[in-house]
């Protein structure tokens, strides 16, 4: 009889591994690659930069890129039907950052007070 491969695992490693394999796993899954969300949202270059307005190489070279401005990857992410959310993680807890357009706002000079905890 045939094993599957989640009863080897569980023979062949303890229980602490196996919940660091599973917290790597969901790190991993939640770090894609620009141009695998937008494969996942059943997207092709041509018709997101369509949908953007621009031109499929210069979206395949702001794939590529290690860098964007925030301005940038937002249109990108609305236009797969997704909004952006900015966290900052402190030792003491990560906390969302709140949304770019309100920067002309006058926030108080209490660090607490412009921060949202997460």
């Amino acid at each position: 009889m045939a094993k599957s491969f989640d009863d080897l695992v569980k023979r062949t490693t303890s229980s602490a591994t196996r919940r660091r394999a599973a917290r790597r796993s969901r790190e991993l899954l939640g770090a894609l690659l620009l141009s695998e969300i937008r494969k996942l949202a059943g997207r092709s270059q041509r018709e997101l930069a369509d949908a953007l307005g621009i031109k499929q190489p210069s979206l395949s070279k702001l794939e590529g890129q290690g860098d964007m401005q925030i301005s940038t990857l937002q249109r990108i992410v609305r236009a797969l039907g997704g909004e952006v959310h900015v966290l900052a993680r402190f030792p003491r807890g990560t906390v969302r950052v709140k949304p770019f357009d309100q920067s002309k706002k006058r926030y108080s000079s209490k660090l607490s007070s412009e921060l949202t905890l997460v």
